[in-house]
């Protein structure tokens, strides 16, 4: 029986040098170090979390911000290739809200599908590469990351929590809280034009 999802609130942040923020993390022990090469598909009229990884349609949606302008993130949809039109013309109408494309097959592999999503005009293909650090502060999941964005280089930090006072206390324990609150689809946008 699979275990019961719980949203994770997170923080996050972009920029070349985290100076002091930064040094501190570091002070922890690191936990996990990961490699990944994702592709993620942005909508120019949404801002769902569409990206694969593993041969995986994983899709996470923003639910809510709150006071500290931390962003609660909820996994809403995961599903392994072949993909059937019917499950791309709901990725279509309810993620990333353009216009279904014509098909000319029953189910389309990994491969198909991201050459589907290139012929629709409100969607764009980002090929990303990350190098993850991985942390743990005070039960927190802290992460320093090197990543690329169509081979656009960018550095972040991010603490994530079920619990969002914990998380912006670590922000604060960090002195990271100066920093603004940017999630990878902000980003991501601005690297390749889009926002």
């Amino acid at each position: 029986m699979a275990g019961k999802i719980i949203p994770r609130w997170e923080w996050r942040t972009f920029g070349d040098n985290f100076g002091v923020s930064e040094e501190k993390i570091k002070s922890y022990e690191m936990g996990n170090f990961k490699k990944s090469s994702e592709k993620y598909i942005l909508s120019r009229n949404s801002n769902e979390n569409c990206k694969v990884r593993d041969e995986l349609m994983d899709i996470k949606s923003l639910q809510q911000v709150n006071d500290d302008k931390l962003e609660q993130w909820y996994p809403t949809l995961k599903e392994g290739f072949p993909l059937s039109q019917e499950t791309i013309t709901k990725l279509c109408t309810e993620f990333f809200k353009v216009e279904v494309p014509a098909m000319d097959k029953e189910a389309y592999d990994f491969e198909a599908y991201i050459e589907l999503c290139k012929t629709v005009k409100d969607l764009v293909v980002v090929d990303v590469y990350k190098e993850r650090s991985i942390y743990v502060i005070n039960e927190a999941i802290v992460e320093i990351a090197e990543t690329k964005f169509n081979g656009v280089p960018m550095r972040t930090i991010c603490v994530e929590h079920a619990d969002p006072e914990n998380v912006i206390n670590v922000v604060r324990m960090l002195g990271a809280d100066h920093f603004e609150n940017i999630n990878y689809i902000q980003a991501m946008k601005k690297a390749v034009g889009i926002l």
